[in-house]
């Protein structure tokens, strides 16, 4: 049987994006194209260099492991060293789970076209297993996946994030809320809700302090100036809660708001609803998201 190079490079570099890929959504990286694109094609040239050769080195498992490495540093560029160990341990989960797929494929297709060598798997058939196999892989890590997130722990509840107010910046702990579903009537933008003191960096205390009156119309209390430049800015959002089912919060709408965690920095469009009292006795979070903005 003839066995051309190109279609090798070409089956090693659609197989080697596709986990790649798959392994960037399942880590929620950012995915740069380009990056994932240089990564498989260093892993295809390799793969038929493997192929071609009649030394031993290229099948060495050292050899090996640096490659991964190398493909997974290219493609996703982890910034420390814990999650470069994370992007290799799920880069190796997604291929041990497309290559159990693509093997059992096999069996079931039963290709009579095909060679084994150097470990590989060669033949007219590869191209329709490729495909079959990232549809069946991926959906397998996607639903474990998904399936082991459904076990929620303290940690997952919690995350930090950025706003962006005035030109100013803070950061600040947040508790996951699946009961906040509040969303400013206007515009539909969902709302984080935040104590009105971890805000004293980023607005007024004139304004922070009066939300009650602000709400009644009475604006004696802040200053002209303030209240020219707030009071257009202030959105007025209604709430309904345990022993409160007619409640109003004053809402503004920041410059920015990031969710960040481990692997990204995402921005999302939302209001920020301004509570004058405290969320916790203890102070280890400041506001409450929705599950809507995660």
């Amino acid at each position: 049987m003839t066995i051309y190079v190109d279609i090798i490079i070409v089956e090693n570099l659609i197989m080697n994006y596709i986990i790649l890929y798959a392994t960037g959504l399942i880590s929620k990286n950012k995915i740069y194209y380009i990056r994932i694109f240089i990564a498989s094609l260093i892993g295809a040239i390799y793969s038929i260099i493997e192929y071609i050769s009649k030394l031993n080195i290229y099948s060495n498992g050292i050899i090996k492991i640096l490659l991964s490495i190398i493909i997974v540093f290219i493609a996703f560029n982890p910034q420390n060293v814990k999650k470069m160990c994370k992007q290799i341990v799920l880069f190796y989960l997604t291929t041990f789970t497309f290559g159990g797929v693509a093997t059992y494929l096999i069996y079931v297709l039963k290709p009579q076209n095909i060679i084994i060598k150097n470990g590989m798997y060669v033949g007219t058939y590869v191209l329709k297993v490729i495909f079959i196999g990232a549809i069946l892989g991926t959906v397998i890590l996607f639903v474990a996946f998904k399936l082991s997130k459904n076990k929620i722990t303290k940690k997952d509840m919690t995350c930090k994030v950025k706003i962006k107010l005035n030109g100013k910046e803070k950061i600040i702990n947040t508790m996951v809320d699946t009961g906040n579903l509040l969303k400013e009537p206007i515009t539909g933008n969902p709302v984080i809700v935040v104590e009105k003191t971890v805000l004293y960096d980023l607005m007024p205390k004139e304004i922070l302090n009066n939300t009650e009156t602000i709400l009644g119309g009475d604006f004696e209390k802040i200053p002209e100036k303030i209240k020219n430049e707030y009071i257009p800015k202030l959105k007025i959002i209604p709430f309904a809660s345990l022993g409160k089912q007619n409640g109003m919060l004053v809402g503004i709408k920041p410059e920015s708001l990031e969710i960040i965690d481990e692997q990204i920095t995402e921005k999302k469009e939302a209001i920020i609803g301004i509570y004058a009292k405290s969320l916790t006795k203890r102070g280890e979070y400041n506001a409450l998201i929705g599950i809507e903005l995660l």
